[in-house]
């Protein structure tokens, strides 16, 4: 396959230059380490007073560090889909989407080390160590393959993890993939970050407040410094696998559908696009029925399509399929929606 250019993307820098964005983002990392950070002292399991969700709350332990974690109460005998959050937060804000589908997929949301209620390593983790982490965690499960679903900072996390297992993922969902230039400098992306926030359910932040307490204002400076300079767009565009990417049209940490459909459309791709309409970047917590039934759709190979069981309350639309991603089945006599179609010929 010949890959076409990519020109200047919207959140990297661009691939026809003589850098590897990939190698400037761990020149960075590299500089940061050697810093005071987190002490390594391990605090005792904490589990919630009562159950976030319908999934069963369990712990483990990966690389000497407590992880954790929330699975399907009953796993299914199904492919393996696991959840993995934003900076600074926990796995608790996906649950909402992960609980619904736990009865089709041996599902497991868990939180990374060093957030949430999981404990903290000897030092604080970039994007391509917590993309070692999940794939640790996998192990301890007893899992080869699953399909990962991110949102936010666990974007990057699937990229990385699909870079350096592409024999371990079967399928990527990337909801709200922040990341990049589109994120700098630092003081844009915690403007955005705050203009998100008015846009999120006002129940978002009681979920969210308690995450960013325990994971401290420094790491979450941080870890936002390290997921912005990430190279997020050169290893999406890269994923050999079927990519789903959903986006809000409210989310202020992404760009606009045009622009995302104008870079997507530079290369031979995997990846799938699909805007929700109303929504913001939370999209797992905020609209967890509309985005199950996308994912339910993209795993299935079928057109995306409005979820009947939520009628009225946000649209859904392809803006992008990629040339490389798999054609849409569809019910016989169906003609898939058109990507090059406006939003109103393609959303019912």
């Amino acid at each position: 396959m010949t890959r076409r250019r990519i020109g200047q993307p919207w959140n990297a820098s661009p691939e026809n230059t003589l850098d590897d964005p990939y190698d400037a983002y761990r020149k960075w990392v590299s500089e940061r380490k050697g810093h005071p950070e987190s002490s390594d002292t391990r605090t005792p399991r904490r589990s919630p007073r009562r159950p976030a969700s319908a999934l069963a709350e369990r712990w483990t332990t990966v690389d000497d560090v407590d992880v954790f974690y929330r699975e399907s109460p009953d796993p299914p005998d199904a492919s393996v889909m696991m959840h993995l959050h934003g900076f600074g937060l926990s796995g608790r804000y996906l649950l909402p989407t992960a609980e619904l589908l736990r009865d089709e997929f041996h599902t497991l949301v868990p939180d990374l080390p060093g957030f949430g209620r999981s404990g903290k390593p000897s030092e604080p983790l970039d994007v391509p160590e917590l993309a070692h982490a999940a794939t640790r965690f996998l192990d301890d499960r007893g899992v080869e393959r699953a399909t990962l679903v991110g949102n936010s900072m666990g974007c990057p996390i699937i990229c990385e993890f699909a870079f350096n297992h592409p024999d371990r993922i079967d399928r990527a969902v990337l909801v709200s993939p922040a990341g990049g230039v589109h994120n700098q400098p630092l003081r844009r992306a915690m403007g955005q970050l705050a203009r998100d926030g008015t846009r999120e359910p006002p129940r978002m932040m009681r979920v969210a407040a308690p995450d960013y307490v325990r994971f401290g204002v420094p790491s979450t400076v941080r870890m936002f410094q390290a997921l912005t300079r990430y190279p997020s767009l050169d290893r999406l565009l890269a994923l050999e696998i079927p990519t789903l990417v959903v986006i809000g049209d409210r989310d202020p940490l992404m760009p606009g559908a045009d622009r995302i459909r104008e870079v997507a459309s530079m290369t031979d791709n995997h990846v799938l696009v699909v805007v929700m309409e109303g929504a913001a970047h939370a999209i797992n917590f905020s609209n967890p029925g509309e985005l199950a039934h996308i994912i339910r759709l993209f795993m299935a190979d079928q057109p995306i399509v409005d979820d009947p069981d939520s009628p009225g309350l946000s649209r859904a639309y392809e803006v992008h399929r990629g040339t490389l991603h798999p054609a849409p089945k569809g019910p016989p006599g169906v003609t898939p929606p058109s990507t090059d179609a406006p939003p109103d010929a393609r959303a019912g």
